[in-house]
C-alpha cells in the first residue's frame, strides 16, 4: 500500500518528531514509540526556548496556554502553539509549532505536525496528524474498535494487519475534515484530501481526492 507509507503521507520537515519515523514504512508503527521519545527528546531541548514542567511536561516559551488547560506529561508543546480553554492533554502528545488544542479537545498518544488544527470538540487518540490538517467541530478520530479486536488496515481486498489495539487515523498533510465526522479505527487519508461534514470514514481515502460518502469518493479538481 504505496499511499500509507510516511514519505506518501508526511513532509518530516514539518514535526519537531522528524527521527521518531527512521526506519519504519507505516507511519502507525511509531505509535507505540511516541512516550519514550518524548522523554529522549525532551532531554535535549534548548533550556532558552522551552520550560519543563512537573511531570516531563515541556513547554515552549513562545507558546500560549489557557489557565483552563489540563496537560498531563510526558508531552511537548512545539513553539508558538496554543492550548485554549479547556483543552485536555492526557500525555504522550506531541503539538506542532504553530498547532491550535481547542476548547474541549482531547488529545492522547497522538502527534501534531506544524500548524494542525483541533479547535473545537474534537477527540484525537492514537493517531498522527499531518503539516497544516484540519479537523473541523465535532469530528472524531475513534482508535478503539468495538469488539476491541486488533485493527486492520483496509483498502479494497488489501489488508495489512497492525497488532494494534488501539490505533485512531493518520491523517495525510493539509486534509480537512468536515464538521461532525467520525474516523473510524485505522483509517488513512492521504493528502491534500477533503471530508464531507457528518462522514463516517473508515479505510484508506486517496490522495487529493474529496469524500462525499464510502460509495462517492472524486478526484479534486
Amino acid at each position: 500500500m504505496e499511499e500509507c507509507k510516511i514519505e506518501n503521507l508526511y513532509d518530516l520537515q514539518e514535526t519537531i518528531a522528524k527521527n521518531i519515523f527512521n526506519g519504519v514504512t507505516y507511519p502507525w508503527e511509531v505509535l507505540p514509540k511516541i512516550e519514550e521519545f518524548i522523554l529522549e527528546l525532551g532531554k535535549k531541548l534548548d533550556n532558552d526556548e522551552y520550560i519543563k514542567q512537573d511531570d516531563d511536561v515541556w513547554i515552549a516559551k513562545s507558546a500560549k496556554i489557557a489557565q483552563t488547560a489540563c496537560i498531563i506529561g510526558p508531552t511537548i508543546i512545539d513553539k508558538n502553539a496554543e492550548i485554549r480553554h479547556c483543552a485536555f492533554i492526557r500525555g504522550k502528545v506531541i503539538v506542532g509549532q504553530g498547532a491550535v488544542v481547542g476548547n474541549s479537545t482531547e488529545l492522547k498518544n497522538t502527534i501534531l505536525f506544524n500548524k494542525v488544527q483541533v479547535p473545537h470538540y474534537n477527540y484525537v487518540g492514537d493517531s498522527i496528524l499531518g503539516y497544516k490538517s484540519h479537523m473541523s467541530a465535532g469530528s472524531i478520530a475513534s482508535n478503539l474498535k468495538s469488539d476491541k479486536k486488533l485493527v486492520v488496515v483496509k483498502n479494497g481486498a488489501r489488508n495489512i494487519e497492525t497488532g494494534l489495539k488501539k490505533f485512531g487515523v493518520m491523517l495525510g498533510d493539509e486534509v480537512e475534515v468536515g464538521c461532525g465526522s467520525v474516523l473510524n479505527p485505522g483509517t488513512v487519508i492521504g493528502r491534500n484530501t477533503n471530508i464531507y461534514p457528518l462522514s463516517f470514514v473508515r479505510g484508506v481515502i486517496p490522495a487529493n481526492s474529496i469524500y462525499k460518502n464510502k460509495n462517492e469518493i472524486v478526484e479534486k479538481i
